[in-house]
């Protein structure tokens, strides 16, 4: 079960011996403690982007005769897949194929200008065009076009949201001790002149994100052997 971010902060100030908002406001650690998700989730995406997976199976399609997609989520991040939605010998659609391809690539150029479409076995490029998320709806451009509509699953991962006191931990897999080792050495920051982050609980965060990312089948980081036999009393 996921843990609120909430849960995460009263952890949290147990290490800073503040068990109510005082020296730290409840608003300056779930910021800290949202930048240490976004530090999770960027290596999580970077090696392993189907944790994160979402599949839309009912909005996106691609109108005949059209060079963009329509009904794109405004929240893409990347693009994991593009298939036909209804996969069947029935479908007159069945066998494109969609293929990510640059958009200023001469095959994708090359087949802006084609219209002999065979919809039961061809390549469907397309090309991310514009921004997703806070920006605006991004731009999926295709090419070449279809002469009939087809209804497409869409597979992607989002662009991740500002979590409140209130959100559930977004990362998979036992990532609560690395967020609390995260927040308490960059809340021990504002107690540094120079407002560095407490370099002890920073290798207790890179063990314990190392440990996150073996566990969810990554490749692993390089960080130093010793640090989990020095800090097995943190918790």
């Amino acid at each position: 079960m996921a843990t609120l971010l909430s849960a995460l902060e009263v952890q949290v100030r147990r290490h800073l011996i503040e068990a109510t908002a005082s020296y730290w406001t409840s608003a300056e650690l779930i910021d800290i403690l949202n930048l240490g998700v976004k530090d999770l989730w960027r290596d999580i995406v970077d090696l392993k982007q189907e944790h994160f997976l979402t599949v839309d199976d009912t909005n996106v399609t691609l109108a005949a005769d059209t060079a963009t997609l329509t009904n794109v989520p405004g929240n893409v991040h990347k693009v994991y897949l593009i298939e036909p939605r209804d996969i069947t010998t029935n479908s007159t659609n069945y066998g494109l194929v969609f293929k990510p391809m640059d958009y200023n690539h001469p095959t994708f150029q090359s087949a802006r200008s084609r219209s002999d479409i065979d919809p039961s076995n061809d390549i469907i490029y397309y090309a991310i065009t514009g921004q997703g998320g806070p920006v605006g709806v991004p731009t999926i451009r295709v090419a070449p076009q279809v002469n009939s509509a087809v209804n497409l699953t869409f597979s992607y991962v989002p662009i991740l949201a500002a979590l409140t006191a209130a959100s559930d931990n977004p990362i998979p897999g036992e990532s609560d001790q690395a967020l609390i080792a995260w927040t308490v050495a960059f809340a021990r920051a504002k107690e540094q002149e120079d407002r560095s982050p407490d370099a002890s609980w920073m290798v207790v965060y890179a063990t314990e994100k190392q440990h996150l990312l073996q566990s969810l089948g990554v490749r692993q980081l390089q960080e130093p052997s010793y640090a989990e036999a020095m800090f097995e009393g943190y918790w």
